[in-house]
């Protein structure tokens, strides 16, 4: 079972089948989908999102292998605003997306805030690596504010294209000097 999530702002509540449908309302927006891997299909098709819920993220979080929440405000829990997952795997453990209108406030840096210590602090991972494309600048911008470093270059084929892409990383041990430093920012 995964655990639901808080943050000063926001709720993140474990991905449901019921969910497909305010995924599929919200996430088919080019603004939201160049920057994601190409396996995200292209034009998005209108079962896209329950096909995804159904047959990619709930089988893998049933397996162990991701773990996947729905973002929302804490004022409008009804409403999502976005969504964040963390995977297995040994260059890409979290991706994300949010809906246009929420973004530029920070939302998405308390996300990753608090899933950066369910991954490294609940579920116990040494490291936690993310990629991106490098055109992706407030992508970046949240590692860069959350004391990740880029560990590797490579291009990588995006919904927009191949394109030049960066990983980042941060061990265990520097997320925690992290946030003992300044807890109150991660």
């Amino acid at each position: 079972m995964i655990r639901e999530g808080t943050t000063k702002r926001l709720i993140l509540r474990p991905l449901e089948l019921a969910n497909a449908v305010e995924i599929q309302a919200l996430f088919p927006r080019w603004e939201i989908v160049q920057f994601l891997l190409n396996r995200v299909p292209w034009p998005y098709p209108p079962d896209g999102a329950l096909h995804y819920c159904r047959d990619i993220a709930l089988p893998q979080a049933e397996r162990g292998e991701a773990w996947h929440w729905t973002i929302r405000l804490r004022s409008e829990p009804s409403h999502m605003i976005g969504f964040i997952s963390l995977v297995k795997g040994e260059e890409d453990n979290r991706g994300f997306w949010l809906d246009a209108p929420w973004q530029g406030r920070g939302l998405m840096s308390e996300a990753c805030a608090w899933t950066n210590d369910f991954w490294l602090e609940t579920l116990g991972f040494p490291l936690l690596r993310v990629a991106k494309a490098i055109a992706n600048t407030a992508s970046r911008r949240i590692s860069e504010k959350q004391g990740m470093r880029v560990v590797a270059v490579r291009e990588k084929d995006y919904v927009s294209g191949r394109l030049p892409s960066e990983v980042w990383e941060i061990t265990a041990d520097e997320w925690r000097a992290r946030k003992a430093r300044d807890p109150h920012r991660s």
